[in-house]
């Protein structure tokens, strides 16, 4: 392959000595670094990337590598044109280049927290530098006394382990299990946090990741495929997943290969395999919207709006007021 890279053009072979791999590169051009498995690197400007392949511009060709191929990339160009649009307090984002989760994990992984109550622990994600996150109503519901385990990302790629206490509750809304809570940052500073989808685009068999804590097992990572996006339950729609799903994981994002939060893992069924499931994230945008209507206080144990199941349906003939001139019968006039 590197020799058919050097028959013309700008490229060039660099290699230091005998025994070491060779390095195709891009000459005065080379922003992008493509290490191989196998050894070798190949420099030269990514033009595209997904979770399987990855495109790269060589100056004579462009070279295409699958990602079971490559150890990892080195890019000056990886969302090179990210937007990022504050909604509220969250964001959303355009621009994003479809990433493998071992390396979206590099980029939105500080923005996973641990959460724990003195009743257990879970997962949540942060969704403003501000630090507003949201998790599961039912990993804080009934306790007072959280904190969050958060990640910060250092200057030489390490990760330092932070455990912040001092923790608002902001809404819950058992309805749906989700939670709003705000960190408050140790320093002063500001929290990584990941973008959410804007417009939902799910298919199944799409690839989809989550990251979180199942078990207590920090940061665990596990991927999978959407099963079927519409998968309901008491009157609610769920995203249905083969990614595994823990107790632990509950209150944790669920990912698409864009790095965008498109669901918040809440429950899997047990005794059965692969059968995890995540709250879409048209839910969470709209709990957040309306977060007034379920404001935590915690001098009033039934703060905010408690939804009672419906009764059972008797009539199953169309609703009065949808009898008009469209339907068979006679608007009737008063």
């Amino acid at each position: 392959m590197c020799g058919m890279l050097i028959c013309g053009g700008s490229a060039t072979l660099a290699q230091t000595d005998a025994s070491a791999p060779p390095t195709v590169a891009l000459t005065n051009l080379a922003r992008d670094t493509v290490r191989l498995r196998l050894g070798g690197s190949v420099q030269g400007t990514i033009l595209k990337r997904t979770d399987r392949k990855v495109w790269i511009d060589v100056g004579p060709g462009v070279l295409e590598f699958s990602m079971d191929d490559v150890a990892d990339i080195k890019s000056d160009t990886a969302n090179a044109g990210e937007n990022r649009v504050a909604v509220d307090i969250f964001s959303t984002a355009t621009g994003l280049s479809d990433l493998p989760p071992r390396e979206q994990t590099k980029l939105i992984g500080p923005a996973v927290i641990k959460v724990s109550t003195p009743g257990g622990l879970g997962s949540g994600v942060i969704l403003s530098a501000d630090g507003y996150a949201v998790t599961n109503a039912h990993v804080v519901q009934g306790e007072t006394n959280i904190r969050a385990t958060v990640w910060f990302a250092q200057a030489d790629g390490t990760l330092k382990r932070t455990d912040i206490d001092d923790i608002e509750l902001i809404a819950v809304n058992g309805q749906v299990d989700l939670a709003l809570i705000r960190l408050k940052h140790p320093t002063g500073g500001t929290f990584e946090f990941a973008p959410v989808q804007d417009a939902e685009k799910l298919e199944a068999g799409q690839s989809v990741f989550a990251i979180g804590n199942p078990l207590g097992l920090e940061r665990s990572l596990t991927q999978g495929v959407i099963s079927t996006t519409q998968r309901n339950f008491d009157g609610l729609t769920y995203i249905q997943t083969d990614t595994p799903i823990n107790p632990g994981n509950s209150g944790g994002p669920l990912f698409n290969t864009k790095g965008e939060i498109i669901g918040i893992t809440n429950m899997g069924l047990r005794g059965g395999e692969a059968l995890g499931f995540a709250i879409p994230t048209r839910y969470v945008k709209d709990f957040i919207r309306n977060r007034e209507a379920f404001a935590y206080d915690r001098n009033n144990p039934n703060s905010g709006h408690n939804y009672l199941k419906p009764p059972t349906r008797s009539n199953f003939e169309a609703p009065p007021v949808l009898k008009d001139a469209s339907g068979s019968a006679p608007i009737s006039k008063s």
